[in-house]
C-alpha cells in the first residue's frame, strides 16, 4: 500500500475576514476532493487571513501513479486557486 502525499501553502489574495478565507478555502478544497478523488483537509495557519496551509491524501498500490496525480492535483490548484500558491511538496511512504 502506498500513501501519496501533498501539502503546499497558498497565499490568499486581500482579504477582510476568515469568512473571506473560508470561501476560498472551502472551494478549492471540493474541487480538488470532485476532481482528483483525493482526501483534502486545511492544515495549518488557521487563524491566519493572508495565508493557508492544505494537505492531500491519496491511497494507491504504486507510487508512480499515486505522485502522478498529485503533481497534476497541484498544476490544478495553481491555475484555479484565488492565490498564489508556495512551499509545495509531493511525497509518498511505503506500507
Amino acid at each position: 500500500m502506498v500513501v501519496s502525499m501533498l501539502q503546499f501553502r497558498i497565499e490568499l489574495p486581500p482579504i477582510e475576514s476568515i469568512k473571506d478565507k473560508r470561501r476560498i478555502v472551502v472551494s478549492l478544497k471540493e474541487k480538488l476532493a470532485n476532481k482528483f478523488h483525493l482526501s483534502v483537509a486545511e492544515v495549518g495557519d488557521l487563524d491566519s487571513l493572508h495565508y493557508a496551509h492544505l494537505g492531500a491524501a491519496l491511497v494507491s498500490n504504486s507510487k508512480t501513479f499515486g505522485e502522478s496525480v498529485m503533481q497534476k492535483a497541484l498544476a490544478f490548484a495553481e491555475h484555479n486557486c484565488e492565490g498564489a500558491l508556495l512551499d509545495a511538496e509531493v511525497m509518498s511512504e511505503m506500507y
